[in-house]
């Protein structure tokens, strides 16, 4: 199970140029007024999008918890790109965690399919009927300028679509619009033989 830690910081995402992009005027007194809903429908483009190409656009933190590891060598990570593995810790049936030595590990950094392998030949034992628990951080940066262009516009042309068509009532038909599949489509992940070690 992934969870997400952290979130992202309001001031990280691109409401005025979202703005800019949908001609929206400026310079009346209530020019922040539709700010919030911006904002909806941008975190809203953002899940989307990494959801399609299993990539984090601004940097956060995140918790993944198995209960064991996909390959006693190493294990795959489920999201890109990944800037630092923050802890791996090992939790038994009756819940008391123990932390993992960093030297035990490394993170393999990588666009598509980064991962952590054992620094010797096996990783840690995770206990019967435990769980092992990884912390770390992913995302392209902080700020939106860190973003692929490409990615970056794909989102800004999904979160108008939103806004758009925001009293649509479900009316149109499902799935995304071709620019931003166009868009997205080098990013995704091929999968391999299921998705395995391969």
């Amino acid at each position: 199970m992934l969870t997400e830690i952290t979130s992202v910081a309001t001031g990280s995402l691109p409401v005025q140029a979202l703005k800019d992009h949908l001609r929206l005027g400026s310079g009346f007194a209530d020019d922040g007024m539709q700010d919030g809903l911006i904002e909806g429908y941008l975190r809203a483009a953002m899940a989307v999008i990494e959801g399609r190409i299993g990539k984090v656009l601004l940097a956060r933190r995140f918790r993944l918890n198995l209960e064991d590891w996909r390959a006693r060598g190493e294990q795959a990570l489920p999201v890109a790109p990944v800037t630092a593995v923050i802890s791996v810790t090992l939790v038994d049936v009756n819940a008391v965690a123990s932390v993992v030595a960093a030297d035990r590990y490394r993170l393999v950094q990588d666009t598509h399919r980064p991962k952590l392998i054992a620094a010797g030949v096996l990783l840690p034992v995770v206990p019967t009927d435990g769980r092992v628990e990884l912390v770390f951080d992913a995302g392209f940066g902080a700020a939106w300028a860190q973003v692929p262009p490409d990615l970056a516009q794909a989102v800004l042309l999904l979160a108008a679509e939103f806004y758009e068509n925001r009293h649509d009532l479900g009316q149109r038909m499902a799935g995304l619009p071709l620019a931003v599949q166009a868009l997205i489509e080098r990013w995704r992940t091929v999968r391999v033989l299921g998705g395995g070690a391969a």
